[in-house]
């Protein structure tokens, strides 16, 4: 466990007990980890848990505010209920995990390509619930990221080319990426998987194990149907024809 969940914890002990914060609640300077020019980084509770033996991939860019909160919300209930320290980290990943309509997006695409079929479930679902233990969720950018009080979309500034945001994405994805580099790698959004092609060219991923082309799920993105519709069958065959080395060689 790392000391800066230790750190936060007692931070996020102070905080009033609430169903859902506001943003005067929690972007406070106690939780405000760091902060270049307009870029302001917070802390979330729910990247501190890693599934080490997932097969299934879900890369976003950072957490919203939405996640955040529901993050926060979720580390404060477990911890005026005695939960250990131990536990907490998973039961926030379950709560904040793309939380609301992207969570109901994510599903509805990932069960018209069928990967529910490729996995033996009856729905995609069940990811997010009793078959979790074959996934693993998390952002680039492991902590809440804002500019000028805005949710960071991956754009302005442009991500590869932030020495803010990539010190994070090097620091915190890349030892992830490396525990699950045989997962199937589903990017979500244009910005996520710009950073995955960077390392399918240096060698470092397989492209075959990237579902690129599927859209941010945001239904601020009013592309996405035309995205995952324009890529679809090449996605669905590789879902189909994915396999792990393990499964290969067994």
């Amino acid at each position: 466990m790392s000391s800066i969940f230790n750190k936060y914890l007692e931070i996020i002990k102070t905080l009033p007990i609430k169903k859902s914060y506001t943003k005067e609640d929690i972007l406070i300077p106690e939780l405000l980890i760091e902060e270049v020019k307009d870029v302001s980084l917070y802390y979330c509770a729910h990247n501190e848990y890693m599934n080490s033996n997932a097969k299934i991939f879900i890369v976003g860019i950072t957490p919203g505010f939405n996640q955040m909160n529901k993050s926060l919300v979720a580390a404060r209930k477990c911890t005026e209920e005695g939960v250990s320290k131990e536990e907490i980290p998973y039961i926030c990943k379950k709560e904040a995990r793309f939380e609301g309509s992207l969570r109901k997006n994510i599903i509805s695409m990932l069960n018209e390509l069928e990967l529910q079929k490729k996995y033996g479930l009856n729905d995609s679902s069940q990811l997010f619930g009793d078959h979790d233990y074959l996934l693993h969720t998390t952002s680039m950018i492991p902590y809440a990221t804002f500019v000028k009080g805005k949710n960071y979309t991956g754009h302005q500034p442009p991500l590869l080319k932030s020495e803010l945001l990539m010190k994070y994405i090097e620091t915190y994805f890349y030892p992830q990426l490396e525990i699950l580099k045989d997962a199937l790698i589903i990017p979500l959004g244009k910005s996520v998987e710009e950073v995955l092609v960077k390392l399918i060219e240096a060698g470092k991923l397989k492209e075959e194990q990237c579902l690129l082309g599927f859209p941010h799920p945001s239904g601020a993105n009013a592309h996405r149907h035309e995205q995952f519709a324009t890529h679809k069958e090449t996605m669905m065959k590789k879902i189909k024809n994915y396999k792990m080395p393990q499964e290969i060689q067994g």
